[in-house]
């Protein structure tokens, strides 16, 4: 489902990976727990995720501030899955945070143009 933003600006942290072959199912548990943490976190506006058949995936996470988005990062649960992500589920991945000026839906005319 496409997350629901408030107007901008907000932060987006975009977290793009290659799935390792090992632990499908630790995985997942793991995926669906930290989404579940995320969305409950002060300042978490919602998240977009998907995967294709080969493992590659991207997730989108979307904060109202820089310092929510700082404080998921240290929250224990979270640390501990990032740990075994690199350890065990991770081939490769890459991390990205953007602060987010505009956006626009199916629904509306771009903001500004663009």
């Amino acid at each position: 489902m496409i997350a629901r933003t408030p107007e901008p600006p907000y932060w987006a942290v975009i977290f793009t990976s290659q799935r390792a072959e090992a632990d499908a199912e630790g995985y997942a548990r793991a995926a669906a727990a930290m989404d579940e943490l995320a969305r409950r976190q002060p300042g978490c506006l919602g998240a977009e995720s998907a995967r294709d058949a080969a493992g590659f995936g991207i997730t989108v996470s979307y904060w109202a501030r820089e310092a929510d988005l700082r404080a998921w990062k240290q929250v224990a649960a979270h640390a501990a899955v990032q740990r075994t992500g690199r350890e065990r589920w991770y081939a490769d991945y890459s991390t990205r945070i953007a602060r987010v000026e505009r956006d626009y839906t199916m629904a509306d005319s771009p903001r500004d143009g663009l």
